[in-house]
């Protein structure tokens, strides 16, 4: 017993009044919570960690709800046009030749030969409008369709100083501008 109690003598009074000696105690107690800690825990996935992502991909589209891209493969819808009504070639067409009107027309009177042309929405944007301030003369070429569905259609009708852009819906009695946008070269 006499070799016990000097080895806890030795180790009180001189080795743990010590810096190493405190050192030693702080890395054993260190060690001891680590290891008390994961025996508590049990078994872990190291792929886990800190984490708490799902464990397969979120999906915010049905995924059979077909291609969902930007790009179409599929050839856009024909143009429906009732029987007896303005194609929206001719209704294009008309509407820029009245939109280029005359010289010296009256305000009011180009005005009056867009509304028929031209949606509600749209004749009341160009109420104010000037018929000065047209910059073109004169249609150089067919006009261009682009189908975008069924009932509207972009068209490009170049013009002698540009080409003017018109986006066009079906309404009961044909077709009609609803949009007028105008692309200098």
């Amino acid at each position: 017993m006499t070799a016990m109690r000097r080895a806890l003598e030795f180790l009180f009074t001189r080795a743990l009044r010590s810096r190493l000696g405190v050192a030693l105690v702080i890395a054993v107690l260190i060690f001891g919570v680590i290891g008390a800690a994961r025996l508590v825990s049990g078994p872990s996935d190291p792929a886990d960690g800190l984490s708490s992502r799902p464990d397969r991909p979120i999906t915010t589209v049905d995924p059979t709800a077909g291609d969902d891209g930007v790009k179409s493969t599929e050839a856009p819808p024909s143009p429906v046009t009732p029987a007896g009504a303005r194609t929206p070639e001719q209704t294009a067409d008309r509407f820029a030749k009245a939109w280029l009107g005359r010289p010296g027309m009256a305000a009011d009177q180009w005005q009056a030969g867009l509304r028929p042309l031209s949606t509600s929405a749209l004749t009341e944007k160009l109420s104010g409008a000037d018929p000065g301030g047209v910059p073109a003369e004169e249609v150089t070429g067919p006009p261009e369709v682009r189908a975008r569905t069924q009932t509207f259609v972009e068209v490009l009708l170049p013009l002698d100083s540009g080409r003017l852009r018109l986006e066009l819906v079906a309404d009961d009695d044909g077709w009609l501008v609803d949009v007028v946008d105008w692309e200098r070269q």
